[in-house]
């Protein structure tokens, strides 16, 4: 179906508007995707939006066309309207001429596939969309299987979360659990859990990792946990040559990763 919205009352307007919220993506349990780029990522997934809003005098673009016709296809809803509009929709003043609308996907532990590569990483309480958006980024980079949450995280569901993720949000497996949840889950089955820590750790690049390998970051500011970091199978540590006592989160989970990558396939 394809409609026009002229007017800035409508009340899809204020639906979409509203998805910016986290308490209204949890009570609809759909999401915002905003720009060509993104979008094309989820299709080429697999992952087509439910509702397509493009703005009025947008350029002509094949990869527009393509989106179109999968959302037509799909049975889904494509919305013109103005450029201010879209901008109040996407809460952009120079919003890209096109977003999408998705329901969002099952991060329960109990829909993880943990065969589906050697490396995870598992961020706790972490608070920062842009950080979450770039441990999605770095999952990709490095073919793992995807991203735990645990505990009280930022949503991978907002729309900075999925812009920093660079469309690895459409490519990772992504799930959400408490600790006591997740640590049960993870030893029911292979899994070798990684922490950066201080305690009683090794060097990073000298440490015996095994595949899997869960890689553990903690909160941005606090760090994990003492009895999160004891409960791992492997603590490590990367040499600070400066004046800095830490690496950002995400950072450290990404030069984690690349050294577990390197040894699983060395």
């Amino acid at each position: 179906m394809r409609r026009e919205i002229t007017g800035f009352s409508n009340p899809t307007v204020k639906y979409l508007r509203g998805l910016r919220d986290k308490k209204n993506r949890r009570r609809e349990g759909k999401f915002l995707v905003e720009g060509l780029r993104l979008l094309t990522d989820a299709r080429e997934t697999g992952r087509v939006p439910e509702m397509l809003v493009m703005a009025k005098g947008r350029d002509a673009h094949p990869l527009l066309d393509d989106l179109e016709r999968a959302v037509m296809i799909a049975g889904g809803e494509i919305i013109e309207t103005s450029a201010d509009i879209l901008s109040k929709i996407t809460g952009k003043e120079n919003p890209q001429a096109v977003a999408g609308m998705f329901t969002e996907f099952d991060t329960s532990l109990q829909a993880l596939d943990r065969d589906a590569g050697p490396i995870w990483m598992v961020a706790q309480a972490l608070r920062d969309p842009g950080n979450l958006g770039t441990m999605l980024r770095t999952c990709d980079a490095v073919g793992a299987g995807g991203l735990i949450l645990v505990d009280d995280c930022a949503d991978p569901f907002s729309v900075e979360a999925v812009r920093a993720s660079m469309g690895a949000v459409f490519t990772q497996q992504i799930g959400q659990a408490g600790w006591e949840e997740f640590i049960a889950w993870l030893r029911q089955g292979d899994g070798q859990l990684v922490a950066a820590s201080l305690r009683d750790s090794q060097d990073y690049r000298s440490a015996p990792y095994a595949a899997p390998c869960f890689i553990l970051v903690g909160n941005e500011s606090r760090g994990l946990p003492e009895d999160y970091e004891m409960a791992c199978d492997l603590r490590v540590t990367m040499p600070m040559r400066g004046r800095a006592d830490s690496l950002n989160a995400a950072v450290a989970g990404a030069v984690l990763a690349y050294e577990v990558l390197h040894q699983l396939e060395h």
